[in-house]
């Protein structure tokens, strides 16, 4: 049997050089690939979420897995309609959304599925794609819009209507079959397309779309609409894009060459007044008809294009996408949110940015205005009015009431990583110090928080917790909390402390995905090694997992069994049992008898 790493290393290679794959199914009797994605996924906040079945990830073992490649072998597996719930739209605080939650074992194949169609499809997608992508997120969509996009006149916003809940199942499984040459695995992609769900005790058939919630679905979305990539690269992008830069404005040089002559009379008056004129016209034609340029980035199922040209060009792609997307992959797009707006006079809004093209003839760097026509990405002023109203009642900053058990370390951590990941989102922007706002009402709000758990004071407690840190940019003020430990670094917890300064090449530290190896994943070795962790049994092994650490600390409980004090010790959400002993915790027996 290859290694995980060996067999999408070798599928990777196929897609970079254009081959394309065969006898792709039996891949998926490939145990290590199993393991490969039982330790990416299992501790993803779902793990422990039911579907229509009571399965979860708790009792994972070795058996689950060869139970699975059995069916799988045989042809014989067939994915379970996945259980239907709404919740909440992040931008809208009245619409939802359905997700779907399908049950374990559907997870763990489809996330087999996932490494495999991401390892071949992933070198071939364009390199305008940036969601759900490995090394890609938002802040590399920003960064190519302001690095690339000097001297964009129009944006097309464009958003394309129900995306997943659209996508054409015919359509899809004839993209995967120009590169799948193997019946067997696109059949297992189509059962799970059409699988269905559960909505109130019945089941709907899925007609189209990819799984909502679904591991398997990023991937598939991109491959779909990879079309629309290649139709805006190498279509629209060849019929729009002409000349090698603008040709000079013919005004622009009249008034210099005035200059010129005012300057050898000595007329300084004059030379001073047409200079001011000069810095109000542009060195190049705007309007030149030699020249166009079509820039275009997209994130998930939002793309954003900038025009250099008229608008009846730009109203011209316009239509084409639409009719490209309706005729050939039978999608639609939004009517009220597909715009096109000016560069320069208005803001496009993409990835919850403001985009505009700067115009300052003031701002003279270096003998030039270098300010004109570049890209200036801005925090909205509605996302930080929004954000505050989360710490706010009334209009002022209030304290958090399901925040006064816990910790002041917990207290202070949660504020200081809820303000650090809104803070790192936008240091693209130019006027990130609009967020000081953010700052305060945050601030305020903890230290009201920290106040009514102590009956103290606000000013108290600030002057407890306040600190200065050294960063890049000097000496900040913070507000930190310390836990003690004998013989180990101590814990600390901080809020603030960041400089709210534009960071042009700033990344969000987002975790990175485990690479495709069972050789360092702790979990992976723990279960390979076939013995209990509380008797030494090396019989039928499973995982016993708990959603969080706290759940370990149930009220009520006089004293803490042994199994409790063993993964609050080791601090891990997973323990390697045998059957029996994972009976005995489910069911609250004594699991301290040694048995071989």
């Amino acid at each position: 049997m290859q290694s995980a790493e060996t067999v999408l290393g070798v599928i990777r290679e196929r897609g970079r050089r254009g081959l394309p794959l065969e006898r792709l199914y039996r891949q998926l009797f490939n145990k290590e690939l199993f393991l490969v994605a039982y330790g990416r996924i299992y501790s993803n906040r779902g793990a422990m979420t039911p579907g229509v079945t009571t399965e979860t990830v708790d009792g994972m073992s070795l058996a689950k897995i060869d139970t699975i490649i059995g069916a799988l072998r045989s042809e014989s597996y067939r994915w379970t309609p996945a259980r239907r719930v709404y919740i909440p739209k992040k931008r809208s605080s009245s619409g939802r959304r359905p997700l779907g939650m399908p049950p374990w074992s559907d997870k763990l194949v489809a996330e087999v599925v996932r490494m495999l169609l991401d390892a071949y499809y992933d070198v071939r997608f364009s390199d305008h794609s940036h969601g759900f992508r490995s090394g890609r997120g938002c802040h590399t969509a920003l960064g190519e819009v302001s690095r690339l996009w000097t001297g964009t006149r129009w944006f097309i916003e464009g958003d394309i209507r129900d995306c997943f809940g659209s996508l054409d199942h015919s359509v899809m499984l004839s993209i995967l079959a120009e590169r799948i040459h193997d019946g067997r695995f696109l059949q297992l992609i189509e059962r799970m397309l059409q699988a269905g769900y559960l909505e109130d005790f019945r089941w709907h058939a899925t007609l189209s779309g990819a799984p909502q919630g679904g591991i398997a679905s990023p991937v598939l979305s991109n491959i779909y609409l990879d079309r629309l990539d290649q139709f805006v690269e190498h279509t629209l992008m060849p019929e729009y894009e002409r000349g090698e830069r603008r040709r000079k404005n013919l005004a622009y040089h009249r008034v210099w060459r005035q200059i010129q002559r005012a300057r050898q009379r000595g007329d300084r008056q004059q030379e001073r007044a047409l200079t001011q004129t000069l810095r109000r016209m542009p060195t190049q034609d705007p309007d030149d008809p030699g020249y166009r340029r079509l820039r275009y980035v997209r994130y998930c199922d939002d793309f954003l294009l900038g025009f250099a040209g008229p608008k009846h060009e730009a109203e011209e792609i316009k239509a084409k996408i639409g009719t490209f997307l309706h005729d050939e992959l039978k999608l639609e797009l939004s009517a009220s949110k597909t715009l096109i707006t000016h560069a320069a006079s208005q803001a496009a809004h993409f990835l919850g940015y403001q985009i505009k093209t700067q115009h300052a003839d003031a701002k003279i760097t270096d003998g030039r205005r270098m300010v004109n026509g570049t890209i200036g990405l801005f925090v909205p002023k509605t996302a930080i009015r929004e954000r505050c109203a989360r710490y706010m009642s009334k209009g002022v900053p209030v304290q958090r009431g399901p925040l006064l058990f816990d910790e002041d370390f917990s207290i202070v951590a949660t504020y200081g990583s809820e303000y650090r990941g809104y803070v790192q989102y936008y240091l693209l922007a130019q006027d990130v110090h609009r967020l000081g706002r953010l700052r305060w009402v945050m601030e305020t709000s903890m230290l009201k928080t920290l106040a009514a758990k102590h009956s103290s004071t606000v000013t108290k407690m600030a002057r407890k917790y306040k600190t200065r840190i050294a960063t890049g940019d000097g000496t900040r003020v913070c507000f930190q909390a310390t836990v003690p430990r004998e013989g180990r670094k101590p814990l600390v917890a901080r809020f603030g402390g960041i400089p709210l300064k534009r960071k042009p090449t700033a990344i969000i530290n987002d975790r990175k995905p485990p690479q495709a190896t069972t050789q360092g994943n702790e979990l992976i070795h723990r279960l390979l090694a076939e013995r209990c962790e509380l008797c030494e049994s090396r019989t039928q092994l499973h995982v016993h997992h708990v959603r969080k650490l706290a759940d370990l600390d149930k009220p009520g409980r006089l004293e803490r069994p042994t199994w409790v004090r063993l993964m609050a010790k080791r601090k891990r959400k997973t323990l390697v049992v045998c059957a029996r002993c994972h009976q005995d915790i489910h069911a609250g027996r004594a699991t301290t008898t040694t048995r071989k």
